[in-house]
C-alpha cells in the first residue's frame, strides 16, 4: 500500500483523523462533508457487518457498546477481503485482548463460536457418505479405518460454559449457563450451521480423526480423557450432521 493510499485508509476507518489533501468531488470541489458522509457509511457497514456476525457478542455486552467496541475494532483491524460477509475474523482475539471488557473472560471463546459459524455457513460443500458404509466394514477395517470429515465441521474447545453462554445469549428462555468447561461441536447437515454439546472425549475423537489418525486410535484417545467415551453415540453424532465424507480403508490408505 502506497503512502497515500495508507493515509487515505487511516481517515477512511477513523472519524477522528483529518480528510486527506487533494480529495475532491466530480467537480473538482473539496470532498469536504462528502468524505464524511462516506465514512461514515463505511463505519457503519462494518459495524452492522460485526452485529450479524456476532449477535451473542451483542446481547451479553448490550447494543451501544458493541458499537463502541466494533468502532475500535474496525479501526485497528480494517477488512482485508471484499467479502463483508467474512469480516470480523480477528475479533475473537481483540475482544480476547481489550482491557475494559477483561472481567468477561469468557467473550473471547463465544465469539470464536461464532466465528466458527460463519466459517461452516460458507465451507466448501461435499457430499456425505451413507449411513450405512461403516456399519459394512469388518470389524478390523473399521478399526483401522480413516474417516474425512467435512470442511463445514469445526470443533471448539473452552474452559467456559460456552455453548450454554451462546445459547442464554441468543435463545428465548434458555437456562442460565453452569460453570463448566464446554466442547462444541459445528455441523452443516443442510443450509445452515447447527451447534452441538460434545459427550465427553468427544472433542478429542473428532479432533483425532480431523488429524488422520485411525478410528481406533481416535478411540484410544478419547478414552484417554473419558473413561465412559461413547462411540456409537458419536458416530451417531456425525453421522446425523452428515459430516462424514469419506471412508478410507487401511489398503487404501496405504495406496
Amino acid at each position: 500500500m502506497s503512502p497515500t493510499q495508507t493515509v487515505f485508509h487511516r481517515a477512511l476507518l477513523d472519524g477522528s483523523a483529518p480528510i486527506p489533501d487533494g480529495l475532491s468531488d466530480g467537480q473538482g470541489r473539496a470532498a469536504g462533508r462528502r468524505f464524511d458522509v462516506y465514512r461514515n457509511n463505511v463505519a457503519v457497514s462494518l459495524t452492522e457487518a460485526l452485529e450479524v456476525g456476532f449477535p451473542a457478542i451483542r446481547s451479553l455486552i448490550g447494543p451501544e457498546n458493541f458499537k463502541k467496541v466494533a468502532g475500535l475494532y474496525l479501526r485497528q483491524h480494517p477488512p482485508s477481503t471484499p467479502m463483508i460477509m467474512q469480516y470480523g475474523t480477528e475479533f475473537p482475539n481483540f475482544l480476547e485482548r481489550f482491557a475494559p471488557l477483561s472481567h468477561l473472560r469468557y467473550l473471547g471463546d463465544v465469539a470464536r463460536l461464532e466465528q466458527a459459524q460463519r466459517e461452516a455457513y460458507h465451507a466448501a460443500d461435499r457430499a456425505p457418505v451413507e449411513a450405512d458404509r461403516l456399519e459394512r466394514l469388518s470389524p478390523d477395517l473399521m478399526a483401522q479405518a480413516r474417516l474425512e470429515l467435512a470442511p463445514a465441521l469445526c470443533v471448539l474447545r473452552s474452559p467456559w460454559p460456552v455453548h450454554g453462554i451462546w445459547r442464554y445469549a441468543c435463545e428465548d428462555g434458555a437456562p442460565k449457563p453452569s460453570a463448566v468447561a464446554e466442547d462444541v461441536l459445528i455441523t452443516r447437515p443442510e443450509f445452515d450451521p447447527v451447534v452441538q454439546l460434545l459427550p465427553p472425549g468427544g472433542a478429542v475423537f473428532v479432533t483425532a480423526l480431523l488429524s488422520a489418525q485411525s478410528l481406533s486410535d481416535a478411540v484410544d484417545a478419547a478414552l484417554g480423557e473419558a473413561q465412559d467415551f461413547d462411540l456409537a453415540g458419536m458416530l451417531s453424532l456425525l453421522l446425523t450432521g452428515r459430516a462424514i465424507t469419506a471412508i478410507f480403508p487401511p489398503k487404501e490408505q496405504a495406496t
